[in-house]
């Protein structure tokens, strides 16, 4: 998503499709980097049945629980961190790896230890020409990031705990190969031409599965890249519009969410090598801005301007998902979506994170509701603790220019009706 562009239209409350205009660089200006940590308890519950969110799509049933009496999981208590590596800057993406929390601000990239907030190391803070970092993901030991400047980069760990850079996708290597023959080229616009292993625009996701890494860019394409030889081995045009979220099952089929209001589903055929279109989901009203399928690829969430949660569900019948639902309760466009075993949790427009939990029957309540943020919760992230089952942790990355990390106690009744604990709402005060 075009932060310059969409943030505006994203604010406002009608459903209409985005703009995307392509938006300005930034400037490099480096910040110093603070942390402290506070604890708190709920407050207030939040009317599901008083919230905007109601009001769209009305066409497609409510999937969450609106009493609290149906809760069988309440949040016990929230231990919450910040970090702020540059606080003029909004944070762009975070992801976790092992012990690592890498947080985009900008250009650059920061890398904190999870346990101790520690700042271990910061690349590509000489690379401001980049533009702003849209998404990090990790494959065969190298970390991948896209960048407005139409590049993937690759970086690698030593052993001395600093990151290497090692190449730009595509590959010096990839365009010697190509260059030569016409056939190579596709118009990017009138007398201007380019490489099909090219991004035209800002890269915007990654996703990986196995030895591939999947791409999309505001160009409308969809590349993928085989990791051990950094090859491109394809390029579809799969959006009338620009791209803004990819993910990937474990069966390697890929999913896309555009500004074009649309998903796409993409796999490849039998005995076919190359990914074509299986399907097209659409339901929402307004550009799609984030995705996310649950463990066993089976379900799939999509958010977007809307300020609905679709949920989809893959049909016996078929290889493509069909609309059961959608959970509402954010005021304003969903951002980012990240899944951990049977728990949902969304970033918004609306500067809060909810934590959704699947029940019987396919319904869904909102466990918590996070707030702090005070700009829009841009990336999410969450990972289950190792040593404690009913622990889970969740960052998330603002515009703000703030990292809050969560940690949430899960705990589960008996039965649902001696439950007296509402859906919980904590009002996060960090000096």
């Amino acid at each position: 998503m075009k932060v310059g562009s969409w943030l505006p239209t994203c604010l406002t409350s009608d459903d209409s499709a985005i703009p995307f205009p392509r938006s300005p660089s930034h400037s490099d200006n480096r910040g110093s980097t603070t942390s402290s940590s506070n604890s708190s308890s709920d407050t207030s519950y939040g009317g599901l049945h008083t919230n905007p969110s109601l009001q769209t799509l009305p066409s497609v049933p409510s999937l969450q629980y609106l009493f609290p009496e149906t809760l069988g999981f309440s949040v016990s208590h929230v231990t919450v961190t910040s970090i702020k590596p540059r606080p003029e800057h909004p944070i762009t993406c975070i992801a976790v790896q092992g012990n690592l929390l890498y947080a985009a601000s900008i250009n650059e990239v920061n890398v904190y230890d999870r346990q101790t907030s520690a700042l271990l190391d910061v690349f590509n803070s000489q690379g401001s020409s980049s533009g702003s970092v849209k998404s990090i993901t990790f494959c065969d030991g190298k970390i991948f990031t896209a960048h407005q400047d139409c590049k993937i980069r690759v970086w690698q760990l030593t052993m001395a705990k600093k990151y290497n850079f090692l190449t730009a996708l595509p590959t010096v290597n990839d365009r010697l190969r190509r260059f030569i023959l016409p056939k190579n080229y596709v118009n990017e616009r009138r007398h201007v031409k380019r490489l099909w292993i090219e991004h035209a625009d800002a890269v915007t996701g990654l996703a990986v599965n196995k030895c591939l890494i999947y791409s999309v860019s505001w160009d409308k394409t969809l590349k993928i890249w085989r990791a051990s030889d950094m090859r491109c081995l394809q390029s579809i045009k799969a959006h009338n519009d620009a791209i803004n979220a990819v993910t990937v099952s474990g069966d390697a089929t890929v999913y896309t969410g555009s500004a074009d209001r649309r998903i796409r589903v993409w796999a490849k055929r039998t005995g076919e090598k190359q990914y074509s279109l299986m399907a097209t989901l659409e339901k929402h009203k307004s550009a799609v801005n984030a995705l996310a399928l649950n463990a066993d690829g089976s379900v799939l969430f999509s958010g977007a301007c809307d300020r609905s949660i679709l949920v989809w569900e893959r049909e016996d019948s078929s290889n493509y998902m069909a609309v059961t639902g959608a959970l509402r309760g954010h005021g304003k466009a969903i951002l980012c979506l990240t899944n951990v075993s049977d728990l949902l949790m969304s970033g918004s427009t609306d500067q809060t994170v909810r934590i959704w939990q699947r029940g019987v029957e396919g319904k869904y309540w909102c466990l918590a509701v996070l707030e702090g943020h005070l700009k829009p919760v841009k990336s999410l992230t969450a990972v289950k603790d190792e040593e404690e089952s009913d622990v889970i942790w969740i960052s998330s990355g603002s515009l703000d220019g703030e990292i809050r990390t969560w940690k949430v106690w899960l705990s589960k009744h008996s039965s649902p009706s001696s439950s007296t604990t509402n859906i919980l709402k904590w009002t996060l005060g960090i000096n």
